[in-house]
């Protein structure tokens, strides 16, 4: 299968056909060269027409009309490259301009029509509903309700102010055709890293995730000045597969949205925004044989580890998707910064995105096989905290790892309320009804989210740093919460990262356990019962808590609209600490990988990095100040739920 031809099933015209009409308009197959040629050709009168622009009124209209032959001539017989897609779309739209009226003889943009399927998600930046081909599958319609902000009442983007631009890029023939060059070279790399094992993959004996081999990288992929060597810099590269409990076109469809992007990634995506859609649409032949969908869009994201800790990490990108056959989509991510933006200017890192995405393809079941790509060049602006360079070395941060575990956990999610014959049986017989079961964990997800989006500052906030003892630090922050529960109120967050010499899963154990917790924490509210979430996967755990008081958990047991129930969550973020990660041979995912573990802990035996997470609401007013009493408060309760914690896994407060 030829992935960089971008083809669908059309391209040959063999067979037998039985009236004179369609005999004259028989096609053979063309060879490898042949094509090259042909599409070679479109390519330069595209090049042609673009640097013609401004002269562009001087051009015959029949030799605009002609190229018009030579493409519709092309589209009838050769699978199409994304790239020249992008390319003829573009030269259609200037030749008619100057045509004074369409070119007939290109076959039409078909427009986008959206499926059966209820996907009743919530958009920002544009509508995928208006970009996104649905065609028919034989898998079953996932409800996703639980993945979007238009079910949780407000979306993860809403709670964190927009990236630093607010209009569009207004790109030039002459940007977009730079564009598309560099989407498709990026898509074209992608596909052979995702085909490719070895040489350029090794296969880590500790977890399974494939590595890549950077010195054979550089032989396939040699880049320009690659030579000149910065200690600062490192590459994180890491590959993975699984399957996830979606069908291709509604994932196609999520991740093509940035506000869905979010909702389903929130514990990774802190922002997301589509800033500019270059091309996008469906490509079909005259005769209608082929049909190939692609998009490719200019977007911003922030990516966050959950953890005071960490720097979030800014990318400006761009995001080409496109069909490689029936039921198969590959999607690239690759950096494209804009001059008038500077993404790294509050960052610890400098990091630049190389062709990275997945290839999602269809299964008979319904779900897909996921294949995730994460390789990104990493320059370290200013050191990284001791507790986490384990964890962010081995690539367990960002890699691709956590990445294809974090989607198949919200995939999960939307498909367990899709089970056949959902009973109360499920939670005990505590929620009446399958609505009621779907009101709760609209809920919980909606508490999630808040709580992902309380840890990193957005714009415009800034750290404030308070006493542990000089054990470790507690670092808090005012800001004005969005939630439609509790609107325009400030919140103050506050959050602190600990190291404990105790494998993750029993810290998790521990925290999600009602009979244990308490001795850590216990909320000390009346008449108010406690609203639990507790996930782990392969990225890590999350146990997140909210008070709720009775009516409200009443409204959501009946299946009523929870979207204005007020919540605050608090709780913890659990994760190995990465040390046995990066001393396991054919473990690290990085480059300029160095042991250390050994300087703070002294044992090659893992531990669990625990960020412990508290809000409180300050005031109702939009305009309150952070006041040294809140201050105070909030410090005091961080403080002495870490010393609690460790005094429950009998470690000396020392340490950190």
């Amino acid at each position: 299968m030829d992935y960089g031809s971008g083809g669908g099933p059309g391209g040959s015209g063999g067979g037998s056909h039985h009236d004179s009409s369609d005999k004259k308009k028989r096609y053979h197959r063309h060879t490898a060269l042949q094509i090259q040629i042909l599409e070679s050709i479109c390519l330069l009168a595209s090049f042609y027409l673009i640097l013609a622009y401004d002269a562009m009124e001087s051009m015959c209209v029949h030799v605009l009309e002609k190229i018009g032959e030579i493409y519709e001539t092309v589209l009838d017989r050769i699978h199409l490259s994304g790239k020249f897609i992008l390319q003829l779309d573009r030269v259609s739209s200037i030749a008619a301009k100057y045509i004074g009226r369409p070119m007939s003889q290109l076959p039409p943009v078909q427009p986008i029509h959206m499926s059966s399927l209820d996907l009743s998600m919530a958009t920002y930046g544009g509508s995928t509903a208006n970009r996104m081909v649905m065609m028919n599958s034989a898998g079953p319609s996932l409800d996703l309700d639980l993945l979007t902000g238009s079910a949780m009442g407000a979306s993860s983007s809403s709670i964190n102010p927009d990236p630093p631009f607010h209009s569009s890029l207004h790109l030039s023939d002459m940007d977009k055709s730079v564009i598309a060059d560099i989407a498709s070279n990026a898509m074209d790399e992608l596909i052979r890293l995702l085909q490719t094992n070895e040489p350029l993959w090794t296969q880590s004996r500790k977890d399974g995730t494939d590595v890549l081999n950077l010195d054979n990288y550089k032989r396939v992929f040699p880049r320009p000045n690659d030579n000149l060597k910065n200690p600062n810099v490192r590459i994180e590269a890491s590959r993975v597969s699984g399957v996830v409990m979606m069908n291709s076109l509604q994932l196609v469809d999520m991740f093509l949205d940035s506000t869905k992007w979010i909702d389903i990634f929130p514990t990774i995506v802190s922002k997301a925004r589509t800033i500019e859609v270059i091309s996008s649409g469906l490509l079909s032949s005259q005769n209608g044989s082929l049909q190939l969908f692609l998009d490719l869009s200019q977007m911003y994201e922030e990516l966050q580890v959950l953890s005071p800790l960490v720097s979030t990490r800014q990318f400006y990108f761009l995001r080409f998707c496109q069909q490689i056959e029936q039921g198969s989509w590959a999607i690239v991510n690759v950096s494209y910064n804009l001059p008038q933006y500077n993404p790294y200017a509050q960052s610890q890192f400098k990091a630049h995105r190389l062709p990275s995405g997945c290839l999602i393809q269809e299964m008979p079941n319904g779900y897909s096989k996921v294949t995730w790509v994460e390789h990104t060049e990493v320059e370290e602006l200013a050191p990284i905290d001791r507790l986490y360079r384990d964890f962010i070395h081995s690539g367990l941060a960002f890699g691709a790892k956590r990445w294809l575990a974090c989607l198949q956990r919200a995939c999960e999610r939307s498909a367990s309320l899709m089970m056949a014959n959902s009973s109360s049986h499920d939670l005990g017989g505590v929620i009446p009804s399958a609505e009621g079961k779907r009101s709760m964990m609209k809920l919980s997800q909606r508490m999630v989210n808040n709580f992902c989006s309380s840890i990193n500052p957005s714009n415009g906030h800034q750290w404030t740093s308070l006493s542990g003892l000089n054990e470790f630090e507690v670092r808090a922050f005012l800001h004005k919460s969005n939630d439609p529960g509790q609107p325009n109120s400030m919140v103050l967050s506050a959050s602190t990262t600990i190291w404990l010499p105790v494998p993750p899963q029993n810290v998790f154990d521990f925290f999600r356990d009602g009979r244990t917790r308490p001795q850590a924490y216990s909320p000390s509210q009346n008449s108010m019962l406690i609203l639990q979430e507790s996930c782990t996967d392969a990225s890590g755990s999350l146990v997140i808590y909210c008070p709720v008081d009775l009516p409200a958990i009443n409204i959501a047991m009946n299946g009523e609209d929870p979207s204005y129930i007020p919540l605050l969550p608090s709780g913890f973020i659990i994760t190995t600490d990465g040390h046995q990660e990066i001393t396991s041979a054919g473990g690290a995912s990085t480059s300029n990988m160095t042991d250390h573990g050994a300087d703070h802990r002294g044992s090659t035996s893992t531990g669990s990095l625990i960020t412990v997470v508290f809000q409180i609401q300050v005031s109702s007013l939009p305009a309150a100040k952070m006041s040294p009493e809140s201050l105070t408060t909030i410090n005091n309760l961080v403080t002495n739920t870490v010393h609690q914690i460790k005094a429950s896994f009998n470690c000396p407060s020392t340490t950190t």
